[in-house]
């Protein structure tokens, strides 16, 4: 008789991005957090790093550029420190399982910080490289959702730049497992379709349980 073992699954690690200018008044927010407690709730052991990039992030500049396209093995000390950021936040990246973005549209596109989080974290040999095939994305085997809210922008539409940029970059860098949770157009009928959106955070919330 054969006996066959299956490792244990092992508890995935969230990286949780907030973006929204607003804290008490922002549903990306509170609907970002509830699939995060949903997650955990159907995973113990699950753990977390917050980064909230509305509190500010440097925009790159020409200091940034030349760092960025110095080798390694041949940067200053100075290009070292310009860089220190966007190694911790490619880091935090690296290290999760799950990326859960907070996307609020603002008029019709990303916020600037979230755009700026981009800048740090798209980089040549770091997230992805050059082959002769093109540019192919290091970051594999990661889940992502973003949870986009909007005034009155259906969230899909031809005026959505904000979910197919999103979707674009992160399978630049090798996300390609991407869900769109959406809880748009809340102009009208927002109880609703706030509702739907719980619903779907608990839906896709279960599809992380762990079995034995």
């Amino acid at each position: 008789m054969t006996i066959r073992r299956t490792a244990p699954q092992k508890a995935p690690h969230i990286l949780h991005i907030n973006a929204s200018s607003l804290y008490d008044g922002s549903q990306t927010r509170k609907l970002s957090q509830y699939l995060v407690e949903q997650i955990t709730a159907n995973t113990p052991g699950t753990t977390i790093t917050s980064r909230d990039v509305a509190e500010g992030l440097p925009f790159i500049d020409e200091a940034w550029v030349t760092a960025n396209f110095t080798p390694a093995e041949d940067h200053r000390a100075d290009q070292k420190e310009t860089l220190t950021l966007s190694d911790q936040l490619i880091e935090e990246l690296i290290e999760s399982d799950i990326i859960i973005m907070a996307v609020p549209l603002y008029n019709f596109s990303i916020p600037a910080s979230l755009k700026a989080w981009i800048d740090q974290v798209a980089r040549v040999r770091k997230t992805f490289h050059y082959t002769e095939e093109g540019p192919k994305g290091l970051l594999t085997d990661k889940k992502a959702y973003l949870i986009a809210a909007s005034g009155g922008t259906a969230i899909g539409g031809e005026l959505d730049f904000a979910t197919p940029y999103l979707k674009h970059i992160l399978a630049f860098m090798g996300i390609t497992d991407v869900t769109i949770i959406a809880a748009d157009a809340l102009m009208a009928d927002a109880e609703e379709k706030i509702s739907a959106a719980r619903s779907s955070i608990e839906h896709h919330g279960k599809k992380h349980q762990i079995t034995a």
